[in-house]
């Protein structure tokens, strides 16, 4: 009978969850090690961010997607055109300086006329109250600037769109404060205002009227929004059942998330910018609006509650398919909407006091 040989031992591979547990043990060292030293120099500050957390990803590819976006895009090719809309702004801004200037904007003002009048000589989308905006701040550019080389050029290009102020009509031009009409609302009752608008968290299950957001939202446009570029939306879900399923995506909403019968997406755009400096401003601006919109519910009978967006992969991602969101934009929160329980609780959320959050210098 022929000696077998001994069996060679079978090398099994190792168990995935040992090599992804082996190697997520190892990041979260050099993580450790590495988070004092880059946290005191920006290029390490980069290598960190680059090689051991992907948390910036998502928002680097926005904020080049939303550059791309800004430069490939014409006026009149889309609703509205951030680049437009800031130097419409400027001008506006430039026009309300004192002293002002005899000759000013020769750096944008051939551009701001270019755009203009492509909006003006094609099939825009642009929205006629803004192009009204736009022609009469123009309008009333020229009828104040001394002529340069370049001035010179931009008014007769202006001049060839044919535009004309509506003199019968309102101007949409800068005017002095005392036209302003007083709300005349006094400090106790706008304090009462802020006092009655607490975050509620049940709600009847009646829905909400379209037509009540399309208030509030007409009046969160008045928030202020750096050089008026209002780079977000607010995408409503007035069905309850995709309102708890988007709600859901959310952290901290597991306890009375199935009671939201509407749902409020604020979403910045980041095709408004150009540069890095301003990839912040979705957030700054979309949350003014935000705040100006909940108290616009309030005041019209409805409830709501501000929840937190986590910068979460995996949730950005089902959130940006169910909204159909372009890859320079961004969820900056959510509100939930509706008609609070009477005998619902609210919690009691003392606030810091004055003498905490007012710092004078001197």
């Amino acid at each position: 009978m022929a000696k077998q040989e001994p069996r060679k031992p079978v090398k099994r591979p190792l168990p995935v969850r040992v090599v992804t547990g082996g190697w997520r043990r190892a990041t979260a060292y050099l993580q450790r090690a590495l988070r004092g030293p880059a946290s005191r120099n920006g290029f390490l500050a980069s290598l960190y961010f680059t090689f051991l957390s992907t948390r910036f990803y998502r928002e680097h590819r926005a904020v080049l997607a939303g550059q791309q976006e800004f430069r490939g895009k014409r006026v009149g090719d889309k609703d509205t055109h951030g680049g437009f809309r800031r130097n419409v702004h400027r001008l506006e801004k430039a026009l309300v300086m004192q002293p002002r200037r005899r000759t000013f904007a020769e750096g944008y003002i051939e551009q701001t006329v270019a755009q203009f009048a492509g909006a003006m000589l094609s099939e825009s989308r642009i929205d006629g109250k803004e192009r009204k905006w736009a022609g009469d701040i123009l309008s009333g550019y020229f009828d104040v600037v001394d002529d340069t080389t370049v001035i010179a050029r931009a008014r007769e290009t202006f001049t060839a769109t044919g535009y004309a102020r509506d003199e019968a009509g309102t101007d949409f031009v800068p005017y002095a404060k005392q036209d302003v009409v007083p709300s005349g609302i006094p400090f106790a009752q706008l304090r009462q205002l802020f006092i009655e608008r607490r975050s509620v968290r049940w709600f009847e299950q009646r829905p909400v009227a379209a037509e009540l957001l399309e208030q509030a939202v007409e009046a969160a446009a008045y928030a202020p929004t750096a050089c008026n570029r209002l780079p977000y939306r607010f995408h409503a879900c007035i069905d309850a059942e995709k309102a708890v399923e988007l709600a859901g995506l959310a952290g901290g909403t597991a306890g009375f998330v199935h009671n939201i019968p509407c749902l409020i997406v604020v979403v910045g755009d980041m095709s408004n910018y150009v540069e890095e400096r301003d990839r912040h401003l979705i957030y700054i601006d979309g949350s003014l609006a935000a705040m100006q919109l909940m108290l616009a519910l309030q005041t019209l009978g409805l409830s709501s509650v501000p929840i937190n967006w986590p910068d979460v992969d995996e949730r950005e991602e089902r959130m940006a398919k169910a909204l159909g969101l372009a890859p320079f934009e961004r969820p900056v929160m959510l509100i939930g909407v509706g008609y609070g329980l009477d005998d619902g609780l609210i919690p009691y959320s003392q606030k810091k006091p004055a003498s905490l959050l007012l710092r004078i210098e001197k």
